[in-house]
């Protein structure tokens, strides 16, 4: 399960973990909800989940239409919304915003998400912005330096209206996030991203379905 406030925040923060995941996972199951997508951000965050979803047989694409930048006011339906989406798929691993993450729109979807998945493994993902609200991650994806390229491209491609509105839009910006997070963990191409996970139970139980991740959980365990 990927979630994003906005467009673009799955690939920003998730999107080479994601690319990576999908390559050595031909049998990948994924759903990918977004819940602002505002004018032609609509199309953008469309075009780029397919792209990204191409190789996998039945991918799952939801585009929702709350206010974006209002979230808060929304908590109620938004919560109904991730509730239907949880009725309907069950993953194994959620990808969602940083919970101590600035925006208030990030927050609000992290403590949903949250609320919504109790029993599952939760990786927080981090979005660069002028608030400057990175923190210290303790859980890191080294990734092959073509793999933080093509995802360097693909948010270029698709995400125009943002290349030509944020500042900190850019290749170098990313590049440079990959680049700290790769020091951080010594990672072999010097690339990756990272994550912030609150609660993590290892080695016993059922093991976690995507197999190229190694993580298990143990059938009784419940986030409190």
């Amino acid at each position: 399960m990927a979630i994003g406030a906005h467009s673009d925040d799955i690939e920003i923060g998730a999107g080479g973990t994601l690319l990576k995941l999908i390559e050595d996972i031909p049998e990948l199951e994924v759903y990918w909800a977004v819940f602002s997508a505002p004018g032609e951000r609509v199309k953008e965050a469309y075009d780029s989940a397919k792209e990204y979803l191409r190789p996998l047989k039945n991918p799952a694409i939801k585009i929702a239409d709350f206010q974006e930048s209002y979230f808060p006011s929304e908590w109620t339906n938004i919560k109904l919304y991730l509730e239907e989406i949880k009725k309907e798929f069950e993953p194994d691993l959620v990808f969602t915003h940083y919970r101590e993450d600035r925006h208030q729109d990030h927050r609000v979807l992290s403590d949903l998400a949250w609320n919504a998945f109790r029993n599952h493994l939760i990786l927080e993902y981090e979005i660069l912005k002028y608030d400057g609200d990175l923190g210290v991650p303790n859980v890191f994806f080294p990734l092959p330096e073509r793999i933080t390229d093509r995802k360097i491209e693909l948010l270029l491609k698709h995400f125009k209206s943002q290349a030509t509105s944020k500042h900190w839009f850019s290749s170098s910006s990313f590049s440079a996030l990959h680049r700290i997070r790769g020091l951080e963990c010594v990672s072999e191409s010097g690339n990756a991203e990272a994550f912030y996970v609150r609660k993590i139970a290892l080695g016993s139980g059922n093991e976690f379905r995507g197999r190229g991740l190694g993580i298990s959980y143990p059938d009784d365990y419940v986030h409190l």
